[in-house]
């Protein structure tokens, strides 16, 4: 063999390792991977958005989903309890949330729509936009 020949043997044999290397990470990343999304579709579906959120419970949610004061004609009395993210979801998708009215699940959407950073309940909203793979 030339020289230049056997300079290139351990390269190349260097090279396939590297390269098996990492079709075994890579094959690990899946593995990793998919458990890993199939437990935040979960948590999606357990998660939790009050309305209205924790530090504005005294007040009242419009027609339009914004907060009132209580007893304002025409809003709503705070949910009773936390819609789950399921819930939220099929209510964003034309259902109704659980022990609502027509009015009262419309009002409760329109708040949850409005939901902003740093408001609870708005990663839970957040999370049930991102499309699902």
């Amino acid at each position: 063999m030339s020289d230049d020949k056997q300079d290139m043997m351990p390269q190349d044999g260097v090279n396939r390792r590297r390269a098996l290397m990492l079709g075994a990470v890579g094959a690990t990343a899946i593995v990793s991977i998919r458990p890993a999304l199939a437990q935040t579709a979960a948590s999606v579906i357990t998660c939790e958005i009050p309305v209205p959120d924790p530090a504005r419970a005294g007040s009242y949610i419009a027609a339009d989903g914004s907060l009132v004061p209580s007893g304002t004609v025409g809003a709503f009395a705070p949910a009773a309890k936390p819609f789950k993210g399921q819930d939220v979801k099929t209510a964003l998708g034309g259902g109704q949330l659980p022990g609502t009215t027509y009015d009262q699940n419309r009002a409760y959407t329109n708040y949850i729509r409005r939901l902003q950073s740093g408001t609870s309940g708005f990663t839970c909203f957040a999370s049930l936009q991102m499309p699902r793979g």
